[in-house]
């Protein structure tokens, strides 16, 4: 679990996003104004901020010349997309810039990559006697360990990393298998079936109607 910093002004958006990033466990603090963005970031020491650029007093731009210091990672958020922005945006340091309006399931998986690049991510995760080890690639049941192929894991990995959020049969394609997929979306069924079974946790792992499935802790 991170500790983040949302600035947005826009209160829709802004609620938008803490929902979804404290659905995968993380922890949300939120500011609507350049001013008290700058007085969050300098004094909250958080894990990560998004930051909108265009925010009502000083603008993301200003904001992120001045904590520097603090060596917050920063993503920002914005309607601004034109080339300049996005350049001026990371050349100030920002380690990642997505323009509006954006799928939140790309903000959730940014999110989660600027924290492993930072080390707040946590590399470990438990629910009902499982748990995982990301850095080892390892998988426990009751402290039992559990072998599971290398998509198996990545699957299980792809659920925990979304969990709560309901993740389409394409997704799972694109997050676990990319470019390397030869098969049907039938082959993510099966997938699941045998984390299902494996992991016993049927009661966790939820078919989403018309979807796909969703990771319930």
């Amino acid at each position: 679990m991170a500790k983040i910093l949302i600035a947005e002004d826009e209160e829709q958006i802004n609620d938008l996003i803490k929902k979804n990033l404290c659905l995968v466990g993380h922890d949300c603090a939120q500011v609507f104004d350049g001013d008290a963005a700058l007085d969050a970031a300098l004094t909250g020491h958080f894990d990560l901020i998004v930051l909108d650029v265009m925010l009502p007093g000083l603008s993301g731009f200003d904001i992120i010349t001045q904590i520097r210091k603090t060596k917050t990672p920063v993503i920002f958020v914005t309607a601004r997309g034109a080339l300049a922005d996005r350049i001026k945006g990371l050349r100030l340091g920002a380690d990642d810039y997505i323009v509006k309006p954006f799928e939140i399931l790309e903000l959730t998986e940014r999110v989660e990559a600027v924290l492993r690049r930072s080390n707040a991510s946590s590399d470990a995760f438990s629910f009902d006697g499982v748990r995982v080890d990301f850095a080892a690639r390892r998988v426990y049941k009751d402290e039992i360990e559990v072998v599971l192929t290398p998509k198996e894991f990545d699957l299980l990995e792809a659920f925990i990393k979304n969990r709560n959020l309901a993740l389409s049969r394409d997704r799972l394609i694109y997050l676990v298998w990319t470019y390397d997929f030869d098969g049907n979306d039938r082959t993510v069924d099966t997938h699941v079936q045998r984390l299902r079974k494996k992991l016993g946790i049927e009661n966790r792992l939820k078919t989403v109607y018309k979807t796909g499935y969703r990771l319930e802790v």
